[in-house]
């Protein structure tokens, strides 16, 4: 398959998770864009075990995030994160009640998520919930609780510890995929696994290599490349920090990207107009080949 400046030996993958569309050949499709809510240390919180929140500024940043999906015409995603099973759940009940977006149910380890499905199984939330995500390193404990759950989608993250190189994150992915399969999850996205600048280049590639071989969404959480980046104020100075997350964040849609884990919800406002102009520009290599995208494409909503 040929897209623009991509050739893919696999079939591309396209799913419905909820309203979003994600997958396919880049130009396309928008690029789907996933912010982070109740992250560590995030400034709304405010016992961040308890799971107590300004609840008058998480509203804000969700209603944030809604705004600049409308304007841009990348649909997105809510990553809901939890320290405690306690958090999960109350974070999951309010994102929730805001919007009806698919989220990414995202506890800091296996127990937590397995707390985030227990309350998913319980109450039945209206959204779609995406399990994020599952490791090389899963418990069947782990792969049960999807099952009760009934839960279908997954973000599986391509972190490999013994082989930490872009082949070794192609080599994660074939072993997790039967396992994902196996435990009834249908609907699958690949996380290259980004944790500081060397592994954005490593997660670039695999992105390419991943669709590639398998044509799933494949995406990273490239802000981390940002996050761990230690001399950047120092070195660089207060103003690098923004334009240096965007960068991050597009950089990936060049190797083919169908969405971007873009880190802390508070940057949709300049994440979503960097990604939507990278989106607009893919957008018309299609319209060249005489293939027009649809009309909420970025490429006619950002003019």
């Amino acid at each position: 398959m040929v897209s623009g400046l991509w050739r893919f030996t696999a079939e591309q993958v396209k799913f419905e998770i909820g309203k979003v569309k994600i997958g396919g050949l880049p130009g396309e499709r928008p690029t789907v864009l996933v912010g982070s809510i109740f992250y560590n240390k995030h400034s709304i919180l405010k016992d961040e075990a308890k799971g107590e929140f300004d609840k008058e500024r998480a509203e804000e940043l969700i209603k944030l995030q809604e705004e600049f999906s409308d304007k841009t015409g990348n649909p997105h995603m809510f990553d809901v994160v939890g320290s405690t099973p306690e958090a999960i759940r109350r974070f999951l009940d309010f994102v929730s009640s805001k919007t009806d977006s698919p989220l990414l149910l995202d506890g800091v380890t296996a127990s937590i998520r397995a707390a985030g499905l227990d309350y998913v199984k319980e109450v039945g939330l209206k959204n779609p919930i995406i399990y994020n995500s599952l490791f090389p390193e899963y418990k069947k404990e782990e792969l049960d609780k999807i099952r009760e759950a009934n839960v279908k989608n997954a973000v599986l993250l391509a972190f490999n510890t013994k082989e930490f190189t872009s082949e070794g994150r192609i080599k994660a992915i074939r072993k997790l995929i039967p396992v994902a399969k196996e435990a009834g999850l249908e609907k699958l996205l690949i996380d290259t696994a980004v944790i500081d600048i060397p592994s954005l280049g490593m997660a670039y590639r695999a992105i390419y290599e991943l669709k590639n071989e398998f044509g799933l969404p494949t995406g990273c959480g490239a802000h981390n490349a940002i996050g761990t980046w230690r001399g950047l104020r120092k070195k660089m100075g207060k103003q690098a920090i923004h334009p240096s997350m965007a960068v991050a964040g597009t950089i990936t849609l060049a190797a083919g990207a169908d969405f971007v884990l873009y880190g802390p919800i508070e940057y949709a406002d300049y994440v979503f107009p960097t990604v939507a102009m990278v989106d607009a520009a893919f957008g018309q290599l299609q319209i060249e080949k005489g293939k027009m995208p649809d009309r909420t494409h970025p490429i006619f909503r950002i003019a």
